[in-house]
C-alpha cells in the first residue's frame, strides 16, 4: 500500500519498500510506514482510499508526522521525504483538500467521478520545492513537464466534472451512503447474517460511501462463479487492474486478514450517484438466483 523510494539522483535503480495493511484496521498504519523509512528514503506514496475495501487511509496524519521527521532529517543532512497520495477513489465520494492532507503530490482520475477518462497530477510547487521531472521529451507544452498537444476537450470535461463535485460532494456522498447501507442490509436480510461476511468493515476505520466488499459463504461460491450465473448484475471480484489473476483470492483482502476461503468468494459492488434502492433489489435478487443455481448444480 505504501512505497518508499531510494535517492533518484543515484545511478542505482530505485528501491521500493512495501508496508502491509493492518488486519485490525484495514489501513496502512502510520507507525508502520514510519518504521519502514530509511536514510535514503525520498518519497512515500499512500492511496487515499483503497479501491477494493473502500477503507480510507490516514494520509493527513502521515503527512504531519513526515513533516516533523523532515525537520530532524534536514539537521542530519538527509533528503527531504515527499508525500504522494492517489485520490482516484476518493474524489466525488468525500471531501478532498490538498491543504488538509498536507501532501506534495495528489493523483486525480476523471472517470472515477463522472468525468472523461483523463488524469491529472497535483504538485504543490512543481519543479521547485516539489521536484517534478518529465518522462517524455520534445516540445515545451505543460511548462516542459509533458510535451505534446493538450487534449483540450478532455481537459475541459475534467474541469467541469471537478466543479460539479466541488459544489455537490456532500449530496453525492449522502445519497451513495444511503444506497450502500440499504444494499448491505438487503444482503443480510436475503442471505442471513451467518452467510454474509462484509470484508470492508473494520472497527474504527472510515470507508468510502459507495463501496461494498462482501463474501457469500459456502463451498463453490467463488466470486467469479457467482457473477457468471448472474443475469443482470455487472460487478467485480476485486481490482480491475488485477483482473487476470483468475480465482486466486485478492492479495488486498488476504493482507487485511480475510481467510483465503472467504476472500475467494468476495464480490465488490459499487453504487453511484444514479443508483436507486430498486436497483439494489434487482441486484440482490439476481445474486440469490445465481447462488441457488450453483447450489443446485452441486447437489448430489
Amino acid at each position: 500500500m505504501c512505497q518508499a523510494w531510494g535517492n533518484p539522483s543515484s545511478s542505482h535503480p530505485a528501491e521500493a519498500t512495501f508496508v502491509p495493511v493492518s488486519p485490525r484496521s484495514g489501513q496502512a498504519e502510520v507507525d508502520d510506514v514510519l518504521a519502514a523509512i530509511r536514510p535514503n528514503t525520498c518519497l512515500v506514496s499512500l492511496m487515499l482510499a483503497n479501491n477494493e475495501t473502500g477503507v480510507i487511509m490516514p494520509v493527513a496524519e502521515l503527512s504531519q508526522r513526515i513533516s516533523a521527521l523532515n525537520q530532524h532529517r534536514a539537521a542530519e543532512g538527509l533528503p527531504r521525504i515527499l508525500v504522494h497520495t492517489d485520490a482516484a477513489q476518493m474524489i466525488g465520494k468525500g471531501r478532498v483538500d490538498v491543504q488538509e492532507l498536507g501532501v506534495d503530490y495528489l493523483t486525480i482520475v476523471g472517470h472515477k467521478f463522472h468525468g472523461p477518462r483523463i488524469g491529472a497530477l497535483y504538485a504543490r510547487s512543481p519543479g521547485t520545492a516539489t521536484p517534478l521531472h518529465p518522462m517524455l521529451f520534445g516540445g515545451g507544452q505543460e511548462r516542459s513537464f509533458r510535451p505534446g498537444t493538450e487534449n483540450t476537450p478532455m481537459i475541459a470535461g475534467l474541469g467541469q466534472a471537478a466543479e460539479l463535485v466541488n459544489k455537490n460532494w456532500e449530496a453525492y456522498e449522502a445519497h451513495m451512503r444511503d444506497v450502500r447501507d440499504y444494499l448491505e442490509a438487503t444482503l443480510e436480510a436475503s442471505f442471513g447474517k451467518q452467510r454474509i461476511r462484509f470484508n470492508s468493515h473494520f472497527k474504527g476505520s472510515k470507508r468510502l460511501c459507495n463501496t461494498c466488499n462482501f463474501s457469500i459463504l459456502g463451498p463453490g461460491l467463488q466470486g467469479r462463479r457467482v457473477l457468471a450465473h448472474c443475469k443482470v448484475l455487472l460487478a467485480s471480484v476485486g481490482a480491475a487492474c488485477h483482473s487476470e489473476k483468475g480465482d486466486r483470492p485478492s492479495p488486498v483482502l488476504l493482507s487485511c486478514g480475510i481467510p483465503p476461503e472467504v476472500a475467494q468468494n468476495a464480490l465488490r459492488l459499487s453504487v453511484g450517484r444514479g443508483t436507486a434502492r430498486a436497483d439494489v433489489d434487482r441486484a440482490v435478487q439476481d445474486l440469490m438466483q445465481a447462488v441457488e443455481q450453483l447450489e443446485q448444480d452441486q447437489a448430489p
